[in-house]
């Protein structure tokens, strides 16, 4: 049975996790920022060393393929994620599947293995969200979710445009987006959560995900004096977000089911210790398993915002930022991971995805599934991110062997 080279898989992911450090050490690879192109030049310069062909389509989608005269015409089998991060960021998320795709390949090549069909790796473009909405931004236009021209205008939180920022790092792809049309999808991913690490499991066979709603609120009031305004006279928009926030707290806190909200970014104006807060600004990030009750909590805060409005004297509106149904992934592949799992001695649990990933988008179009390894604490987008070593080159094996199948 052959094994991946652990010791090159972990030295990457640190080489890869040292670049884009700030002043205070902070590692911060925003999508199409300077330190996101020394990251991607970084993988890029791995993909050539390995003899791959290395692609990249207008939205800064990398893709390295792997194929032969033998196998040019079939459809690929892809494996992704992304290397870009949020800030102040671990060092595994998303990095460890591009980087454990790319030596599956590397290990095959030097096994000898012939693919009957080609084998691909894609590190995509702003999976995080943080610069530039949506999130799963480069494998939603791959999917065909979304026009690539709409995201290449897509404006970042600094004010950037994304189309000129992949032009200006030497990103901007000739490959029209969806060009690669794989015959099955996989990603590995360390789980972002606390289910494996808390029962003792090895390996994670995710099969479904989460869906998600982003949303914008802004409640306006009226500013006037902290001390001279009577609290019966107030249009406090500050006070009306914060009964929003309880609300969608208590809300979850208190279901018999896996909902869970969180208001992640808030603002104030005019942002004064002395002013009623004239305006709130927040984002909303419900999750459900089920499209049923995800609606069923969109429309709980529906209504919580129309009563809201009215007792709170404020008016209140709602912007859409994102939108994805769960998904279901595909019970083969899932079978599979299960499958690899026991040949190699390693325990394997079912599980849900509770985050995002670009597996999510890419189930579209293919046949897809997720391998989940432990994250210590179920800490992630944090420092203190962490999976034991033995735990991630375990979660490289199993890709090796699940797409060793599946290329057959």
């Amino acid at each position: 049975m052959i094994a991946v080279d652990a010791q090159r898989l972990l030295g990457r992911i640190r080489e890869l996790g040292a670049v884009g450090r700030d002043s205070e050490g902070r590692l911060i690879r925003l999508a199409a920022s300077d330190t996101d192109r020394l990251g991607r030049d970084l993988f890029v310069g791995w993909l050539r060393q390995a003899g791959l062909d290395v692609a990249i389509d207008r939205v800064g989608n990398i893709f390295g393929i792997w194929q032969s005269p033998d196998n040019a015409g079939q459809a690929p089998l892809l494996i992704g994620s992304h290397i870009d991060t949020v800030i102040d960021a671990g060092i595994y998320d998303g990095c460890y599947g591009v980087l454990a795709g790319l030596e599956v390949i590397e290990t095959l090549k030097a096994s000898g293995f012939s693919p009957p069909r080609p084998v691909a790796i894609a590190a995509f473009t702003n999976e995080e969200g943080v610069r530039y909405t949506p999130d799963m931004m480069g494998s939603l236009v791959h999917a065909g979710g979304i026009g690539f021209e709409t995201v290449l205008a897509a404006v970042g939180t600094d004010g950037s445009v994304l189309g000129q920022e992949l032009a200006r790092i030497g990103y901007a792809g000739d490959k029209e987006p969806g060009f690669l049309k794989p015959h099955a999808y996989l990603e590995l991913h360390i789980e972002q959560g606390p289910v494996l690490e808390r029962e003792g499991v090895p390996i994670g066979a995710v099969e479904n995900l989460q869906g998600i709603s982003w949303q914008r609120i802004t409640i306006d009031g009226v500013a006037n004096h902290a001390g001279t305004t009577p609290m019966s006279m107030r249009s406090d928009a500050g006070h009306a977000a914060a009964r929003v926030i309880t609300f969608l707290h208590d809300r979850a806190k208190a279901s018999n089911t896996p909902t869970v909200a969180t208001v992640g970014t808030i603002r104030f104006e005019p942002n004064a210790i002395n002013v009623i807060p004239s305006q709130a600004v927040f984002t909303v990030d419900l999750r459900h398993p089920d499209e049923q009750r995800l609606q069923a909590e969109e429309a709980a805060l529906a209504a919580c915002l129309e009563q809201l409005a009215v007792a709170e004297g404020v008016t209140i509106s709602v912007e859409r930022l994102a939108r994805f149904e769960p998904v279901i992934f595909d019970i083969r592949i899932v079978e599979l991971i299960e499958a690899a799992a026991k040949n190699r001695g390693l325990g394997v649990k079912r599980m849900t995805s509770g985050a995002g990933h670009d597996a999510q988008m890419m189930a579209r179009i293919a046949p897809a599934a997720m391998i989940f390894v432990p994250s210590a604490g179920g800490i992630s987008h944090n420092p203190r991110e962490h999976t034991e070593d033995a735990d991630l080159v375990a979660g490289a094996n199993i890709l090796l062997d699940v797409v060793t199948d599946l290329a057959k």
